[in-house]
């Protein structure tokens, strides 16, 4: 379909902005769907990670996909054969604005940089949201998606599905019961290089038929298309405007069991020890110390967590700890007072001394899949487990690695009620500005 005309646009902020006021304080009553009834649900993003939530969701119980949005309508060629009777949008104001009666909840599968104009839209009109991650882009668009779902009492969940993955499970289930004892320390990492060392190309490209450049932009700057998957449809994880790197687009993964088992906060300090990024892009093989203050699962008064990406990874007297097992591509090692656990990413956790838990057999869990405890809280059953108010902090830790990074070597300490660092220069990367024309009412 054709973009949203401006006179459609403005009737569409203004019907946001008067809902908000109109209603500020709304139970979740109003808004879940009664057990009997189907749930309808919209997906933004139609191509990617959002076709994974979109076939996850639809082969749920008692959900049925009403509209589909995507940028590029080549991604929406699956989603049409898959879902025949759904209607199809490029624009997301849009499918909100003539969908809004036809729908109770969304998933928003996009880049980085859209997930808190949609998701803070889609709230505003009282539907329940699975947001993948990160959260957003901005610590700032991240705390004001934590409160505006708190607000609407609306239905969340982020898209770490791992967290609901039976070896997640396990693990939290076996630090929090005390096996390894109290954590002294805890080392992550992943070898993905979502970074780029190289200038941004100086050239324009013609823009693919079916994709709307202005509406993919949404949100960020101006700029002149560049081909050759500069952008679109992946590459955007590399670029400072649009995606977060390496860790925010594992980090949320990676640091979620942590947070779980070890009831962490925002942390007090955040350290970079790798490189910068440069003007255009995240920069390559990271390393992050995040400084938290301690909890009754950790051994003393504050507790480090140290990120590594790329290249880089934990030292030597760490990973002498797993006893020569090999170091997966991604996972935390945790290290206690009593032991230590490895915990690989989407594999089951191992102890070590191996010898010192011979006898131990690992407890058994269950629980539903990440995107059936969201259809069946949407339809007022049982609860999320990484709803917005457990996301929302979880997603800030990580967005801190990224600020520091900019300032290397250098300790930012954090006031997170203020939202404010020690050195001024960090700030201004807390929030950004939105184009013109852009606004999106709460954020």
């Amino acid at each position: 379909m054709s973009p949203l005309k401006n006179s459609s646009r403005r009737a569409f902020l203004k019907t946001l902005g008067t809902a908000a006021l109109a209603a500020p304080f709304i139970t979740s009553n109003l808004f879940a769907a009664p057990p009997s009834r189907r749930l309808r649900h919209a997906s933004f993003g139609a191509g990617g990670m959002a076709w994974s939530d979109l076939t996850q969701i639809s082969n749920c119980d008692n959900v049925d996909i009403v509209a589909v949005c995507d940028v590029d309508v080549s991604r929406m060629i699956d989603a049409k054969k898959k879902f025949p009777n759904a209607r199809f949008y490029q624009d997301w104001r849009e499918l909100l604005d003539k969908e809004e009666k036809n729908i109770d909840s969304v998933n928003v599968s996009t880049p980085d940089h859209m997930h808190a104009p949609i998701g803070i839209s889609a709230m505003q009109l009282g539907k329940h949201v699975y947001g993948q991650k990160p959260l957003a882009h901005e610590i700032y668009e991240v705390r004001k998606m934590t409160e505006l779902a708190r607000q609407k009492n609306v239905v969340t969940q982020m898209g770490i599905q791992i967290h609901s993955n039976v070896y997640y499970r396990l693990a939290v289930r076996v630090l929090q019961d005390g096996v390894i004892g109290k954590v002294k320390e805890v080392h992550s990492w992943c070898n993905k290089s979502w970074g780029d060392v190289s200038v941004r190309p100086d050239k324009t490209d013609a823009v693919p038929d079916g994709f709307d450049w202005n509406l993919w932009l949404g949100v960020g700057a101006e700029r002149p298309f560049i081909g050759d998957e500069y952008y679109h449809p992946g590459n955007w994880r590399k670029r400072l405007d649009f995606g977060t790197g390496t860790l925010g687009d594992m980090g949320c993964h990676i640091f979620d069991p942590i947070f779980t088992a070890l009831g962490l906060a925002a942390p007090i300090s955040v350290r970079s020890e790798g490189p910068p990024p440069n003007a255009w892009n995240w920069s390559l093989n990271g390393q992050v110390i995040y400084n938290f203050s301690g909890t009754k699962q950790t051994a003393a008064r504050t507790l480090l967590v140290t990120w590594y990406d790329g290249a880089a990874s934990p030292p030597p007297e760490i990973t002498a700890l797993i006893e020569g097992e090999k170091i997966p591509n991604a996972g935390s090692i945790f290290v206690g007072t009593k032991g230590v656990l490895l915990l690989p990413h989407f594999e089951r956790p191992t102890l070590f001394p191996v010898a010192n838990f011979a006898d131990y057999k690992l407890p058994h869990v269950t629980g539903l899949k990440h995107w059936e405890q969201f259809i069946e809280a949407s339809r007022g059953n049982g609860q999320t487990t990484a709803n917005f108010d457990y996301a929302g902090p979880l997603t800030e830790t990580i967005l801190l690695g990224n600020i520091a990074a900019r300032f290397p070597h250098t300790t930012l300490e954090w006031n997170r009620r203020k939202m404010k660092f020690n050195l001024a220069a960090a700030n201004q990367f807390v929030r950004r500005e939105y184009r013109a024309g852009w606004a999106v009412r709460g954020l």
